[in-house]
């Protein structure tokens, strides 16, 4: 007997090592990446970090900004991971980020690395604001393609463009603070007024006016490079117009929560982020990378998107951010769709 139970308790002291041993610490990762990269970014960590799990909580830009400041006093994420820079630049000032140096972030890019020491937050690609223009909707309609963004106010145009609300899509906001920043306040807003007249709606989502224009819904989606590429490569009949003015742009980026529990492994997933793996990985659909020297041109964009962006003050757009979404929701949010 005494021989049984003393096997018996080394059996399960074994089984308690083994399971201690594949003990998993969860993560709470709040995203804006794009859904169709979740799982392998996911699969990809998670295999060379078999100790931590990636709980995914993911929304639009805007809705996550949101969330986060509305959880100010209550965090429920570990880590912010691709989301806009600008709404990280927004939580820094509240205080609510964990400053963090990642392994290899004197690597990066410095327009893709907090200004702070140490960094609050780090960058992994950028998207880059693009048209997408159905070919063949307009030829039906007898249409030319935009050259400008200030042709999109022509009559032409009136009911055939689309663009994200930017007080929930991040890619609505880089258009707005962009044109802001390319024509001035007064010039901006004479514009934005103009191409209201033309919106037949502002969604709710960066990639759904691409998408709607893909599909023929639209002939104008006012988007980014990225859903734009994937498009073509599903045979959809667009151009990918990048306006003569330039492009605004946003870098998706990462940061720790302040008073995560999960600290180390918090910090483990930011050392990932930033590696040349998951830069190689990001720019499978994104041209343009935080690491320097990885990118390599991706199917159906040009080579030089990188000469296409604006020069964009992301400290700027952060601080103004309140006020020009403010003014943005006062004159044009009638002709947003309805949430959810």
């Amino acid at each position: 007997m005494t021989t049984y139970r003393a096997a018996a308790l080394a059996a399960f002291a074994t089984a308690l090592s083994a399971s201690a041993a594949f003990a998993q610490t969860e993560l709470t990762v709040y995203t804006s990446i794009e859904a169709v990269d979740l799982d392998r970014y996911k699969q990809t960590f998670e295999a060379a970090n078999p100790d931590i799990k990636v709980n995914w909580v993911r929304d639009s830009t805007g809705v996550m900004t949101a969330k986060l400041l509305a959880e100010k006093d209550n965090p429920q994420a570990d880590v912010v991971w691709g989301v806009a820079a600008t709404s990280l630049l927004l939580l820094k000032s509240e205080g609510m980020l964990e400053p963090y140096a990642p392994a290899g972030v004197d690597k990066l890019d410095p327009k893709f690395v907090d200004s702070s020491t140490p960094p609050s937050w780090v960058g992994m690609d950028a998207y880059v604001a693009a048209l997408c223009y159905n070919t063949i909707e307009a030829e039906k309609l007898g249409l030319t393609p935009p050259k400008s963004w200030k042709d999109l106010t022509k009559p032409e145009y009136k009911g055939h463009v689309v663009m994200p609300n930017p007080n929930s899509s991040g890619t609505g906001f880089l258009d707005v603070s962009a044109w802001i920043q390319m024509f001035g306040e007064d010039d901006a807003w004479a514009f934005m007024d103009g191409l209201h007249e033309n919106i037949a709606a502002y969604t709710h989502s960066g990639s759904k006016p691409c998408k709607m224009a893909a599909a023929g819904e639209t002939v104008i989606g006012v988007s980014f490079e990225f859903p734009g590429a994937n498009a073509k490569k599903a045979g959809a009949p667009i151009d990918i117009i990048f306006p003569e003015e330039g492009s605004g742009w946003e870098a998706e980026a990462t940061a720790i929560i302040a008073g995560t529990a999960n600290l180390e492994a918090a910090q483990k997933l930011v050392d990932w982020s930033i590696t040349k793996e998951a830069n190689e990985m990001y720019n499978v659909g994104y041209a343009v990378v935080a690491y320097p020297g990885i990118a390599k041109p991706v199917e159906h964009l040009p080579e030089d998107i990188p000469s296409k962006m604006i020069e964009n003050d992301f400290e700027w757009a952060a601080n103004n951010r309140k006020a020009i979404l403010a003014e943005w929701q006062k004159r044009y949010d009638a002709k947003s769709e309805p949430k959810g």
